[in-house]
């Protein structure tokens, strides 16, 4: 029987891998939509130029964080589905916050050693700073919602509405960035 388990197991998640990848290359296709603009110079002269649609901050922070979160979502739904007007079960959360906690040092660590001797540099420490300290408060913010035993509805929402002010934030650093290195371009 523990073989038979075991390759029932490798064959879900052989099933799960395929369709995790056709979602992560379906946001790929959609993160890399673009359209034409047309920008004219200094001289006065005017070109089309291709423009991606989604800005890639607000991109990564939700589309790319949507794809590749999506079982642990779906495990937390169905476990929350199946367990209507009873007592929740753990294994959603814990998922999450393991996938989490993975994804923070595991992942995190494997890319920084992967890159070799070259100088690592961060691109936009305003965006790093943002999701940054969002994602020490969310750590914080679940500690403190939790430490009672019981979510309340308004909790719930103000957890949503924390996601949508990381986002705002996150994109408002990158437009800021985007606005000081124009300024400074043309100053030279």
């Amino acid at each position: 029987m523990a073989t038979f388990y075991g390759l029932t197991l490798a064959y879900l998640f052989l099933g799960i891998s395929i369709i995790a990848d056709i979602f992560m290359e379906a946001i790929e296709v959609i993160c890399s939509k673009t359209k034409q603009v047309k920008v004219s110079d200094k001289e006065g002269k005017e070109f089309t130029v291709e423009m991606p649609i989604w800005n890639p901050t607000i991109a990564n922070l939700t589309l790319m964080a949507l794809g590749s979160s999506a079982p642990e979502i779906l495990l937390s739904i169905i476990e929350t589905l199946n367990t209507l007007d009873k007592t929740p079960g753990e294994l959603g959360p814990f998922a999450i916050v393991g996938s989490a906690a993975f994804n923070l040092l595991a992942i995190s660590g494997v890319c920084i050693l992967s890159v070799g001797e070259v100088p690592k540099k961060i691109f936009d420490l305003g965006v790093f700073a943002v999701t940054s300290i969002f994602s020490l408060f969310a750590y914080v913010w679940m500690n403190a919602v939790l430490s009672d035993g019981e979510i309340t509805v308004q909790e719930a929402w103000l957890t949503l509405a924390f996601f949508f002010i990381l986002v705002i934030l996150a994109f408002a650093a990158d437009r800021f960035k985007a606005w000081s290195e124009n300024k400074r371009m043309s100053q030279e």
